[in-house]
């Protein structure tokens, strides 16, 4: 059977007060549209067509390669949505009709949905849920289970608002139907709009059954039309996350504390603190430690890592390795495994070797660090000269001594020693100790000519 997807992502969205088209805002690090997008791919459909409309170029740069797009100019209702990708519509097959809005809609129910309406040989089938509040929403007036009619709430009389299930704004259509009835539906209403529900009018006078398939997982047609419901669902998608990656073996102290972007993956046995925000294609191995309030973005962590109160971005860290807490990794730091990356370290464009360590306070910018290197505390590998950056290369075994400056270009030989406090800006051959400091001089009775004596409390 043929399925094609029909998304609307034309509207404005008003009420989210935003410059971006409301199915461009995120949530857990994917717009709402791609949420919608991927749920109709996992029907393996054969073309997924998406209705942009406002802003519809911004919209259009977000959409995978094969996912094609119509533009409704005008936005003059659903039903003249739909109408825009009439082209498209086959005589025979399915159509899904999606909302680009609404980003919590699962793989399971739209094929719950799919084999209720195949199932039952309906012409259309109408996505419904309960709602203990449903105001605001079209109530389902039923016939057994089939679609009497789907009353909007200003239209509704006393008896049809207290009905709980309501039209969720997701059709499954038979494609010829689908085809035969869209030329025939009119906007002779006081909003000159042409609806969806009215096509559902139409098959009916064909003759046609309608179906109404009601979900109990009422969050998943929750749509987005405000800054406050964009928090709900996103809260519903972390939630969603946070559980798979408990299910598959990772241990979340603080589930509503801890954010989880949806492309992240998580190895078994690793343990992730509160506060804690993993973010983009971020690759976390199995038995690490991801301390609290650690930001990890676009980076590669692998087995039995410890990370602590840090920030990492577009990086990667190896084996049994240790960063933090407050360490800073910018793009391109590559660590090698059992390194030790302490407090107040801020590393960028660098590679730093097997079991090398940096305990604190250090600024490790464009370098290759060799295995087994010792950075003290206070250095600083000064790449910038104001115009350009400049490598700095330190080899094996060497050692750094305590609030040393590093001048770029440079390079440290194996094995080479640089005393505490120098400021090196020739090469330090293997086995040699750098020395770059003032010799000490000591002026006896200096503080009392200056007249610089503390005075002593009495």
């Amino acid at each position: 059977m043929k399925i094609k997807s029909i998304i609307l992502a034309a509207g404005e969205g008003k009420r989210m007060k935003s410059q971006m088209p409301k199915v461009l805002h995120k949530i857990c690090g994917q717009t709402m549209l791609n949420y919608v997008i991927d749920a109709a791919n996992s029907l393996n459909v054969e073309e997924c067509i998406v209705v942009i409309g406002h802003k519809g170029e911004e919209v259009k740069k977000t959409l995978p390669s094969k996912v094609k797009s119509v533009v409704q100019e005008a936005q003059l209702g659903t039903g003249h949505a739909v109408m825009m990708a009439y082209e498209h519509i086959d005589q025979e097959g399915v159509v899904i009709v999606l909302c680009g809005d609404g980003p919590l809609i699962t793989k399971n129910t739209l094929r719950e949905l799919m084999n209720f309406h195949k199932n039952g040989q309906y012409s259309a089938t109408v996505l419904t849920t309960d709602l203990d509040n449903p105001t605001g929403y079209g109530r389902i007036v039923r016939a057994g289970s089939q679609l009497k009619k789907i009353v909007e709430e200003k239209d509704s009389s006393f008896e049809e608002k207290a009905i709980k299930e309501i039209n969720s704004g997701i059709y499954c259509f038979d494609s010829k139907d689908l085809k035969k009835a869209l030329p025939l539906i009119k906007n002779t209403n006081a909003q000159k709009e042409y609806y969806l529900t009215d096509i559902l009018e139409i098959i009916k006078e064909f003759g046609e059954k309608i179906g109404v398939y009601k979900t109990k997982e009422y969050n998943d047609i929750m749509a987005v039309n405000s800054r406050v419901q964009l928090s709900e669902v996103e809260m519903v998608m972390r939630k969603r996350i946070n559980l798979m990656h408990m299910e598959n073996g990772v241990t979340i102290i603080d589930p509503a504390n801890t954010y989880i972007e949806k492309e992240v993956k998580i190895g078994q046995d690793t343990i992730i603190h509160p506060g804690v925000i993993l973010r983009g294609s971020t690759v976390i191995g199995k038995e690490c430690i991801i301390e609290h309030n650690s930001k990890i973005t676009d980076s590669e962590v692998a087995n039995q890592v410890t990370i602590e109160n840090s920030t990492i971005i577009e990086s990667t860290i190896d084996t049994h390795s240790s960063i933090g807490p407050y360490a800073y990794l910018r793009p391109n730091s590559r660590i090698g495994k059992n390194v030790k990356i302490g407090d107040f370290v801020e590393i960028k464009n660098s590679i730093i070797g097997d079991y090398s360590k940096a305990s604190h306070l250090s600024y490790i910018g464009d370098a290759e660090i060799g295995k087994n290197v010792n950075i003290g505390c206070g250095v600083v590998l000064v790449n910038y000269d104001g115009k350009e950056k400049h490598k700095s290369i330190i080899e094996d075994n060497a050692f750094i001594g305590s609030n040393s400056n590093l001048i770029a270009p440079i390079v440290i030989r194996r094995n080479a020693y640089v005393a505490c406090g120098s400021t090196i800006t020739r090469e330090v051959p293997e086995e040699t100790l750098a020395v770059a400091r003032s010799r000490q001089m000591n002026k006896e009775g200096w503080v009392k000519r200056k007249g610089l004596q503390i005075k002593e409390d009495k």
